[in-house]
């Protein structure tokens, strides 16, 4: 093979490879699950390191700006600062009396789950059940 040939050949096989990580998807950082005892309760939302979200497996649509700035604090509040958030550790509450919806937020330091009526809920979860609520209504278009 001539010099300009093999060169020509090991540039094609450079770009080939530095492609496939171009465009790529981005990463998930929240993957939250409600079910719950009303219709309309079940739902999933996976948000993503772009500030997009997907509802109930469908296709990705933007966050607002604050969303994705509330989704990214949930993240980091849930994994904590060293690695010692309530998902590192992998908290699961117990329901309370009178439970309508439960949740349960993956993330890739761990998982915690808490419904409405659980006692010692860290404000993270409160702010997790507020963004699911604001997502599903506003973005998923859904009735709650």
């Amino acid at each position: 093979m001539r010099r300009t040939g093999r060169a020509a050949v090991l540039a094609a096989l450079a770009l080939g490879l530095a492609l496939p990580g171009c465009g790529g998807e981005a990463g998930d950082i929240l993957f939250v699950k409600r079910t719950g005892s009303i219709p309309g309760a079940g739902l999933e939302l996976r948000f993503t390191e772009d500030g997009r979200v997907a509802c109930n497996r469908g296709a990705l649509r933007q966050l607002t700006s604050a969303q994705t700035i509330e989704s990214r604090a949930i993240q980091g509040a849930l994994a904590g600062k060293n690695d010692d958030g309530p998902a590192t550790r992998h908290v699961s509450l117990p329901p309370g009396p009178g439970t309508i919806l439960r949740y349960q937020v993956r993330l890739q330091a761990g998982s915690v789950a808490f419904s409405d009526t659980s006692r010692g809920q860290p404000p993270a979860f409160f702010q997790t059940a507020q963004l699911t609520r604001d997502v599903a209504l506003g973005i998923c278009r859904l009735a709650r």
